[in-house]
């Protein structure tokens, strides 16, 4: 009788293997919540306009790890309304941080060297210093 059972275990077993259906949590495609592409012009105007309007530290930084979050660089416009908009709510430290989340993203020294160019008549005017001013590196 006993193994009457076994044979019929095993004879089974790899039926039921073949029949085992992967768990749905595994199968299952993942949508992202946005329906379509947004477009780098779209981006950079989204941000631009969201840094332009910003009233507190809070909504700036929430603002920045969002941008910054993306697989780009925010155009020379945004890092300027940024920048700006972290002056507005006096937070000189998140201005420095900002140019090296700029320095983080882009691909190369040059092209960081390309952005400070860029933007060096608004760092003068705020009078904000890149932390290689800073600590002389």
């Amino acid at each position: 009788m006993l193994s009457a059972r076994l044979a019929l275990r095993a004879a089974v077993r790899p039926v039921a293997a073949a029949r085992v259906a992967r768990p749905a949590a595994l199968s299952a495609v993942r949508y992202s919540s946005h329906a379509a592409e947004e477009s780098y012009e779209a981006f950079n105007a989204r941000y631009a306009s969201f840094f332009g309007s910003v009233t507190d530290l809070f909504e700036l930084q929430r603002g920045l790890n969002n941008a910054f979050a993306y697989d780009l660089v925010p155009s020379v416009e945004v890092i300027e309304n940024a920048l700006r908009a972290a002056r507005k709510v006096n937070d000189y430290a998140t201005a420095v941080r900002i140019l090296e989340g700029v320095k983080e993203k882009v691909e190369n020294k040059g092209q960081y060297e390309q952005y400070l160019a860029a933007l060096k008549p608004v760092i003068d005017e705020l009078g904000i210093q890149t932390k290689e001013q800073l600590y002389n590196l």
